[in-house]
């Protein structure tokens, strides 16, 4: 039987140790149109993320200062950073990636495959050996609302990876309906996509799906690893013992890497995304629709910040 503490769900006993049960969820930013991408910034102690309708980028420090990173942002979306430390971002309004250059200019990484254009990237992640993998649904170019009306060119909603020697691009994953979040467990042999087609089909499965990859991103095999129950999973993250921690309609969902749901940190707000931060690393950063969400946890990220 559930239990539902404070902020907490407790669904497996397992749960109490990744949390601090007398942390309590800290409000620290409001006021946005759709919170989206968060990215930690380790030595700058500053969070950025998203806020995609309002075509912007935002900054926040640490005592709760926000103020504008980048705007107009290109209707920006999901955002990491790479093995050097620079920004990474999907754009809808460009449907591209992009990199951002330590003297601030921008790189475009990615923005069109076999000669015609990216649906609109919506999440990105890179390896340690330099490989941009990113989703690209068609969520961007469905309205003007975060991004431009356009007819999609491409024949598939891809998963796709780009080569960090080459800068070859190839679609690693094909079938989904809406690929979404994504993240790599800590040793790198399994990929977590999120399957978000029911955002316009209620048909399509909420699901968090576990491809096994070999050295060359190539897909050995695949499975159902996780259902939402609440909503659709979006972004996610994993943390250092192999924990998948997802966005759902009602905060965020935890998961062991068996695929048990151990608990929930119950939001009161729609989730986006999230990501790993803070002086030391354990603190969850929330995106929550108009609002970002703070929260202590005895866990920190697979990849360092």
């Amino acid at each position: 039987m559930n239990q539902i503490t404070s902020c907490y769900q407790i669904d497996d006993p397992r749960f109490r140790a990744l949390i601090q049960q007398n942390a309590r969820l800290q409000r620290v930013a409001t006021g946005f149109e759709w919170t989206e991408g968060p990215v930690w910034f380790a030595d700058h102690l500053l969070l950025l993320f998203s806020d995609i309708p309002a075509n912007r980028m935002m900054r926040m420090t640490l005592d709760g200062h926000v103020s504008e990173f980048r705007g107009p942002s290109n209707y920006a979306n999901g955002n990491t950073r790479d093995v050097e430390g620079r920004l990474v971002t999907c754009q809808h309004g460009s449907r591209s990636v992009t990199r951002t250059e330590v003297d601030g200019s921008i790189t475009v990484l990615a923005d069109s495959f076999e000669g015609k254009r990216l649906n609109s990237p919506n999440d990105v992640v890179v390896q340690s050996n330099g490989a941009v993998w990113f989703t690209d649904p068609t969520y961007g170019i469905l309205s003007d609302y975060e991004g431009y009306e356009a007819d999609p060119e491409q024949g598939c909603h891809g998963v796709y990876r780009l080569d960090p020697v080459t800068g070859d691009l190839r679609a690693m994953i094909i079938d989904f309906v809406q690929p979404n979040g994504l993240a790599f467990s800590p040793d790198e042999k399994t990929l977590y996509v999120a399957e978000s087609g029911s955002s316009h089909n209620l048909e399509v499965p909420s699901v968090i799906r576990a491809f096994q990859l070999n050295d060359d991103g190539e897909v050995l095999s695949n499975k159902v690893f996780a259902t939402i129950d609440q909503g659709l999973p979006d972004g996610m993250r994993v943390d250092a013992q192999g924990h998948v921690w997802s966005s759902a309609a009602d905060g965020i969902h935890c998961f062991h890497p068996d695929g048990t749901r151990l608990g929930k940190i119950l939001v009161p707000e729609v989730v986006a995304n999230l990501c790993f931060g803070g002086p030391r690393g354990n603190r969850i950063f929330i995106a929550g629709t108009t609002s970002i969400y703070m929260i202590a946890v005895n866990a920190k990220s697979a990849v360092s910040g």
